[in-house]
């Protein structure tokens, strides 16, 4: 998911538009963008939604839910159990048990409803103790398949100004860390400066230096530029080519290590190669 466009659900007017969006995913969110009185309306819109077939539109379809310590938690994990649902986003995540308590959840509801697809999880770190315990989260079930920041809620009570470069990347090396321990993704948060989309872009290649896999849009103007940090430059696809072609000639003479692009390439670089073109295929930038 380079790109991760927010959508509150209570708004079902910005439905299509957000699924015709180049956005990779679309998060339908239950939780801070619908306001307590509205929440039962959202997911009822929610589910008129997920009537549709939603495939043809080729997007992740995630929702944010209600934390499992709120009275919506049970209702909202009800309306989402469906064929259309891909991801379910869990906020203010602080202890792995709450991990496997919703992992249980899903699988009871979706033997339920005969669903063939198991529904991924997706942990929010955003409170201090979460952001000491993300390796854990990360490792809790299976079903997580990847961390996503929440700076928002993570720095504002502790006074941390939201743009402190410093402070960002603290974070983001340990979500990164956390989340290679468990082999998932990474993403980062959200930027909400809407109309500086500058500074947004420098936000972003911030996290894709670190790895990142993409990050939260909350405005349609960010989806391309988040589709263009996340996706492999030109240049880095062309060398990860040369890196894999000259790995088959080397492998075949029995040498490890080698030069390509004046770099010396060996067992790591030849997997971040490997991964550079993967993803360059998946986004139809390679045939």
């Amino acid at each position: 998911m380079r790109s991760k466009l927010f959508v509150p659900a209570s708004r079902p007017e910005l439905f299509a538009k957000a699924l015709a969006s180049a956005a990779d995913a679309i998060s339908f969110d239950l939780e801070d963008a619908v306001e307590e009185s509205s929440k039962p309306a959202a997911r009822t819109a929610l589910q008129t939604l997920f009537k549709q077939d939603l495939s043809a539109h080729h997007k992740l379809i995630v929702v944010r839910i209600n934390a499992i310590d709120t009275p919506h938690f049970v209702a909202d994990l009800d309306a989402l159990v469906c064929t259309a649902t891909h991801i379910v986003n869990i906020p203010m995540v602080e202890d792995p048990d709450t991990v496997r308590a919703v992992a249980a959840e899903l699988e009871r509801l979706e033997k339920a409803r005969g669903l063939a697809r198991p529904i991924g999880i997706l942990v929010n770190i955003e409170s201090p103790k979460g952001l000491r315990r993300a390796a854990e989260l990360a490792c809790a079930h299976p079903r997580v398949v990847g961390l996503q920041i929440g700076f928002g809620d993570l720095f504002a009570p502790l006074g941390i100004v939201s743009c402190e470069p410093s402070a960002l990347q603290a974070v983001r090396v340990a979500v990164r860390f956390a989340a290679a321990e468990a082999g998932i993704h990474a993403y980062d948060g959200a930027f909400v400066d809407i109309k500086n989309p500058e500074a947004f872009t420098l936000d972003a290649q911030a996290a894709q230096r670190l790895g990142f896999s993409g990050k939260s849009c909350i405005h349609p103007t960010q989806i391309a530029l988040a589709n263009e940090v996340f996706r492999p430059s030109d240049a880095a696809i062309a060398h990860a080519v040369r890196v894999l072609e000259e790995t088959r000639k080397k492998l075949a003479e029995g040498v490890g290590a080698f030069v390509v692009d004046g770099r010396l390439i060996d067992g790591p670089f030849i997997t971040e190669a490997e991964h550079t073109v993967a993803l360059a295929k998946r986004l139809g930038l390679l045939s």
